[in-house]
């Protein structure tokens, strides 16, 4: 019984759910596409690799990969630090990014178990994304041997600059389906509360309920139809013909 009574409150207020979901949905597509600033990800990888040699032959030295490895988290921060970010802004003035900007744009992470770096950057632009992390890059593998006092970085890839890539940030599919579904869980959640808050009666059986008394009458809702064909059907009828006549004092 209760979910009948569950499904006839959703069926009375199916119009409030369509037009929130609608609205929702409407809004968050006309945001994405008219109001989002379209984001650009570029990332250029480095690879920390020092290797043993034995007679003047590199040879591959487990803990020395180790190490290798326990170093990348001393290299990330020195990425985002003015060490590197201060020499980007004064060797690569095209860009217009200050050493807080750069920092601001630029993300650095590794796998498990790694010896490879990705650096990230994100930017209005592809083409100035790519060259800025580009330049990152160049500009980490040239200071890291000053800095550490050794010479194990190496760039695996850049990121390639006349690549046409999509905006990370513009799913406006996605965007529109997620908010139609949050927009129709919001409208039966207020659908639900307004029913619940509503204390008036709406049927004969919720009244005998509370009162415990039985219901002797009931005064149905009359429409403007029905009181318009009742002025019609009075106005035509003669003094006299019908069995009561009332008489204006």
């Amino acid at each position: 019984m209760e979910l009948k009574r569950y499904l006839l409150i959703l069926q009375k207020k199916m119009w409030l759910i369509v037009a929130i979901a609608l609205i929702a949905g409407i809004g968050a597509g006309v945001k994405s596409i008219f109001f989002t600033q379209p984001l650009y990800e570029a990332s250029s990888k480095l690879i920390v690799n020092q290797t043993s040699s034995v007679e003047g032959q590199a040879i591959m030295d487990f803990s020395m990969i180790q190490t290798n490895i326990k170093l990348i988290n001393s290299y990330k921060e020195i990425i985002k630090s003015s060490a590197i970010m201060d020499k980007v802004a004064a060797g690569y003035p095209d860009l217009g990014l200050t050493p807080a900007e750069l920092m601001s744009q630029t993300s650095v992470s590794t796998a498990s178990e790694s010896q490879v770096m990705s650096i990230t950057v994100q930017g209005t632009s592809y083409e100035k994304a790519a060259k800025t992390v580009n330049a990152i890059a160049r500009v980490f593998q040239a200071q890291i041997p000053q800095i550490m006092k050794i010479d194990n970085v190496a760039i695996l890839s850049e990121a390639n600059v006349n690549s046409n890539a999509s905006p990370i940030n513009m799913k406006t599919t996605l965007t529109i389906i997620v908010s139609l579904f949050a927009g129709l869980v919001l409208a039966i959640a207020l659908v639900f509360m307004l029913d619940y808050l509503d204390d008036t009666f709406k049927s004969e059986a919720e009244l005998e309920k509370e009162l415990g008394l039985p219901v002797l009458t009931v005064i149905s809702k009359m429409k403007k139809e029905d009181v318009k064909n009742t002025k019609n059907y009075v106005s035509q009828q003669k003094v006299g013909d019908g069995k009561y006549v009332t008489i204006n004092q």
